[in-house]
């Protein structure tokens, strides 16, 4: 598809994009159906409920990609008549273009269209989910630098900290220590294993750390025994608040290396990059 094919089947199917009050893109049934040149609503309603037939057995929720809205129309002569439409999400677009007849040439424009602005969905959502693990990372990062300091100044020495950290693991992971995790999560050598601990577990480290920090300084704790025992009380909290959700730390998976993440996210491209640019991304 040529630049100016391409220019055209976006500016065509962006032109009746709308978007809900909850920010959500969605595109009416009704408004695409002449684009995608269907003459009649039964017609281009097999090829609705074929697209839901797909996300069905893709086990995609139906109602949420396809949700059923009505409205009403004038007929004349100042009467209305209500009609079925659907609001449909990228994906359902998607899937309507998929089941539509394939010698239509706006069909392959719009199984075009909506496979690129899906899969630049996809990426835009893994950047976020990648951020909110990075800031994540950071932020115990600093935690147990200000939490190490604080130790210190309390009469904990730099293997008293370590000790009193390991302890802290084992605790909020029941019972594994650091070495077992790294273990299990394949980390070998000196690399820390926060470096491949999922979101919700550098969260729940960074909480335990803060609340000891806080704890050791309101309550002027001071050498290992004391702090030690308040370290270990909080991460069996913090634990005890995931278990109670159905989380349980030490059978999460591992997620990927820290560091890749850093370099990928460094290596995205601007945003607002010509599309050409920015196409083999898509």
């Amino acid at each position: 598809m040529d630049e100016d094919s391409i220019s055209k089947e976006f500016s065509t199917f962006e032109s009746i994009k709308r978007v809900n009050d909850n920010g959500i893109e969605f595109w009416s049934a009704r408004e695409l159906m002449p684009i995608l040149e269907y003459a009649k609503w039964d017609n281009f309603k097999e090829v609705i409920e074929k697209a839901m037939n797909s996300a069905k057995n893709a086990h995609a929720d139906v109602d949420n990609h396809f949700p059923e809205v009505g409205k009403m129309v004038s007929v004349g002569y100042g009467n209305d008549r209500h009609i079925t439409d659907y609001h449909l999400t990228r994906y359902a677009c998607y899937l309507i273009a998929q089941n539509g007849n394939p010698r239509k040439i706006p069909i392959a424009q719009a199984q075009a269209y909506f496979a690129r602005q899906t899969r630049r969905q996809e990426l835009h959502d893994q950047s976020v989910s990648d951020i909110k693990r990075l800031e994540a990372r950071k932020k115990l990062t600093a935690t147990e630098k200000k939490f190490s300091g604080v130790l210190m100044k309390r009469r904990v020495d730099k293997f008293g900290v370590a000790e009193i950290r390991a302890k802290g693991d084992q605790q909020l992971f029941g019972g594994s220590t650091t070495q077992d995790m790294k273990k299990k999560y394949g980390v070998k050598g000196k690399k820390p294993l926060a470096d491949v601990l999922p979101t919700v577990s550098l969260k729940a480290k960074d909480l335990a750390a803060e609340m000891t920090t806080v704890n050791a300084e309101a309550g002027n704790l001071h050498g290992k025994t004391s702090i030690g025992t308040e370290h270990l009380s909080n991460n069996q909290e913090v634990r005890n608040a995931l278990v109670s959700r159905g989380i349980r730390p030490e059978y999460l998976s591992a997620e990927e290396d820290i560091k890749k993440i850093e370099r990928r996210l460094k290596n995205l491209p601007p945003p607002n990059l010509p599309r050409s640019e920015n196409r083999n991304l898509l």
